[in-house]
């Protein structure tokens, strides 16, 4: 492995929907944060619209708000190239017709070191995943009914 493979952190992605295309661009200043601080670096990050039909079309990363302002200037050009079309119509099949979403592909820049220092000693991840927030809160409330 070599040593930029060594210290690269997890990759996630998030597929997030705007119903009706309602960008309002509350959480670019804390992605631009997340960046800034290098928590986290993006890998990819490209908008779509699901029209009425079905049928997928790109967005400009430009002025989503309606503000006047480039909202996303700063991320122009993050693509890595691990996003293919087929990629984008299965993130599509997820969103509802008449909605646009945003995909973030990034990696866990503050999980580097810890993965590095595990892959010295020998170790391996052999498994990951996510709680959906809705489940964790689900969980939790079973146990308070229950306690």
């Amino acid at each position: 492995m070599n040593d930029e493979a060594e210290e690269l952190g997890p990759i996630d992605y998030l597929i997030v929907e705007f119903p009706g295309n309602r960008m309002t661009g509350e959480g670019l200043p804390l992605l631009v944060d997340l960046v800034d601080r290098g928590l986290i670096r993006i890998l990819d990050l490209t908008f779509v619209r699901k029209e009425e039909d079905g049928s997928l079309s790109g967005l400009e990363i430009a002025d989503l708000t309606g503000d006047g302002a480039l909202d996303l200037a700063v991320f122009e050009g993050a693509s890595s190239g691990l996003l293919g079309q087929d990629d984008l119509e299965e993130a599509a099949s997820a969103l509802q017709p008449g909605s646009s979403a945003g995909i973030l592909v990034y990696e866990n820049r503050w999980a580097a070191p810890f993965a590095a220092a595990l892959a010295r000693g020998g170790a391996q991840v052999v498994a990951s995943g996510r709680i959906p927030v809705p489940a964790l809160l689900a969980a939790l409330e079973s146990t308070d009914d229950a306690g």
